[in-house]
């Protein structure tokens, strides 16, 4: 039999189907995502718990004029596959392949590029009133999960909206997860909601109650809905949204596509903000999912062998390469230690407890880990506020999600001097998941701001020691580690102590000096045995510090040797060597020449993280090959310029 899916290269397409056959194209859609994300990887449990929510939407509007926005949008995999984007789906998340996101520069279909979570329904009130303003009669439709719904930019736009009156529908994907479970009072409230009878239906029934009352029953429509507002806010559910001067719909079942359609036909047309609730299950489809403490969130492919070919699948839970374990994994070992040393020491996360390994944590010391939901700005102030009583909070949130906690980490940390540390997950280039989720900027946001202790370890012994150090100081401190699994075996022989604003020497050369941090002290390593080879002897610090920086040790390698070459994998524009410079600057009278190793100034797209460095010249053999140009030797056939080029 055809397949129904082979047939789908545009919303058309799909509009042509007869209805009784869109079932079949659901089970067809979660195969298919199962074969293809088993193989590339990516963001399973969401995806598929939207197929018909996904149709249903694409069935009832026109969103080649329609909008379509969705909140964080890593469950766009469907919309992806009925708008064109079949044929490559194969492409996804691989380098030169489609986005694991929306994404404006690769379909007319997508309006956002975007990997954060809460901005969809702002977004979308702007969308409708440019349109508004521009005479365009289109329709506005924000695709919320109830945990995106959490964020403070949400309600923000929430709030706005009820006053502001434009005409935009908001799903809410309600699956009781983000990437762990849903938490806060908002969810509680869902979860009543969703215990309860159909809002519509309920409030019809309660003022037909009402009016049928003796004496009271004549008095409602004198004296107006004030009274059954009141009784209405204590026995029905959904009356907050309607507080804040929404019109709310629901819950209905986002797995049945009838019920889909027809609620969304009913609701299209309403003036406002509406908000349709919509209850899904997250994984939905996938076997095992429901025993899975992440439903299949995020998925990774490994290799296995199946008879005479190789093919990649997913397999959960599965051990990392023997290469020494995730930055994550060390990160999860050091706070236990440290937690078990300290009873003032906590932690604090922002929806990510599994990606940032404080699930583990919690499962020792449950009263001290604490989870704010996707509200990375409350999680930096919460974390300010503790450390105010005289805790020893550790904020652990991603390099690219600190981002939206700029000014809280300004005002609230670091202008009060409170020892907050910022555990930064992720710094550096992420790999598949590609622009907007690249750590690429923590080091320049970060390092302009008074009272920051900036840190980079350069493996798990060194993590150990710096979050140790950081918490046995009186410094607000940010120790950022990259994505991966920790350089093995280590280098390097004895370990001397943290000291504020102190470099290690690890190699000793006499041709030219490599300053690195962090992730880069290793390829730095690895690239001075490399130019070793050729005789060339290259000196290799690991800065430990981007700030403060080690000044004396600067000066040394200024004064010694001609050629300064700084590494890191984080943006050039105000990062680590940026600051080396400065400080050379400050000192003056200096001829040494000091190239900086780094991305250049552009966002990285997606593809394997090992992919990527390389491109940017920060493998090994790339920094060999840029010190070697520095110096004016000639580079060898095949090998990269300081471009990146071959």
């Amino acid at each position: 039999m055809e397949r129904i899916l082979e047939k789908i290269d545009s919303p058309r397409d799909l509009k042509d189907l007869p209805f009784e056959e869109l079932p079949r194209l659901a089970g067809e859609i979660r195969e298919f995502l199962l074969d293809t994300v088993y193989t590339t990887g990516g963001h399973l449990g969401s995806n598929m718990g939207v197929v018909e929510l996904t149709l249903a939407l694409h069935r009832v509007f026109d969103f080649s004029r329609d909008r379509l926005l969705f909140d964080v949008s890593h469950q766009c995999y469907t919309h992806k596959l009925l708008t064109g984007r079949r044929e490559s789906f194969h492409t996804l998340r691989q380098k030169g392949g489609i986005s694991g996101f929306t994404n404006r520069f690769e379909s007319p279909y997508d309006e956002f590029t975007v990997g954060h979570a809460g901005t969809a329904i702002s977004t979308a009130l702007g969308l409708a009133e440019g349109d508004l303003k521009a005479g365009r009669k289109r329709k506005i439709v924000a695709l919320v999960g109830d945990a995106a719904l959490g964020c403070g930019v949400a309600f923000e736009a929430l709030n706005h909206g009820g006053v502001l009156g434009r005409n935009v529908l908001v799903i809410l994907n309600d699956n009781k997860w983000s990437i762990s479970k849903t938490v806060g009072a908002l969810s509680a409230y869902l979860n009543h909601i969703r215990t309860s009878p159909l809002y519509q239906g309920a409030k019809k029934e309660l003022r037909r109650l009402v009016s049928s009352l003796p004496l009271v029953g004549k008095k409602v429509d004198e004296a107006g809905e004030q009274f059954l507002k009141v009784l209405k806010s204590t026995i029905v559910p959904g009356s907050f949204f309607e507080d804040l001067g929404l019109g709310y719909f629901g819950p209905v079942d986002g797995h049945d596509l009838g019920v889909l359609v027809n609620t969304l036909e009913r609701v299209k047309d309403f003036e406002g903000v509406v908000l349709l609730h919509v209850l899904t299950e997250k994984g939905r489809g996938a076997e095992g999912a429901e025993e899975q403490d992440d439903r299949f969130h995020g998925v990774s492919p490994r290799k296995v062998e199946t008879g005479s070919s190789e093919r990649t699948v997913i397999v959960p839970g599965a051990p990392p390469p023997a290469k020494g374990k995730s930055w994550t994994k060390a990160f999860t070992g050091t706070m236990i230690d440290l937690f078990q040393e300290d009873e003032r020491v906590v932690a604090v996360t922002a929806a990510m407890p599994k990606g940032t390994g404080l699930d583990q944590v919690a499962r020792f010391f449950p009263d001290r880990v604490h989870d704010t939901g996707i509200a990375e700005q409350h999680a930096v102030a919460f974390s300010s506020g503790m450390a105010a009583a005289g805790l020893r909070p550790v904020a652990a949130i991603y390099s690219t999600f600190l981002q939206r906690a700029y000014d809280m980490v300004f005002q609230e940390t670091l202008l009060q001097k409170l020892p907050v540390v910022f555990a930064m997950d992720r710094a550096g280039v992420v790999g598949e998941d590609g622009a907007t989720h690249n750590g690429l900027f923590d080091i320049a946001f970060l390092r302009t701001l008074p009272e920051i202790v900036l840190l980079g370890p350069r493996d798990e012994t060194e993590m150990r020691m710096m979050f140790r150090w950081a918490l046995e100081e009186h410094h607000p401190a940010a120790i950022r580690y990259p994505r991966g699994n920790c350089p093995w075996p280590e280098r390097g022989g004895a370990r001397p102590p943290i000291q504020l604003g102190k470099a290690e020497l690890l190699r000793e050369g006499r041709d030219a000096a490599l300053f690195a941090y962090g992730s880069m002290v290793y390829p730095a390593l690895d690239a001075a045995d490399l130019l070793a080879e050729e005789g060339i002897e290259a000196e290799v610090w690991n800065a430990r510090f981007a700030k403060p920086l080690d000044v004396e040790v600067l000066e040394g390698l200024a004064g010694r040797f001609p050629l300064l070459v700084t590494v890191e994998e984080h943006a050039l524009a105000g990062g680590f060597g940026s600051a080396v410079l400065e400080a050379l600057n400050a000192q003056g009278g200096r001829e040494t020449r000091v190239v900086r190793l780094g991305v250049r100034d552009r966002f990285l797209e997606h593809g394997k993280r090992e992919l990527v460095l390389r491109e940017q010249g920060l493998d090994p053999e790339g920094i060999a090959v840029s010190l070697k140009a520095a110096l004016g030797r000639k580079r060898r056939a095949g090998t990269k310029d300081p471009a990146g080029r071959v």
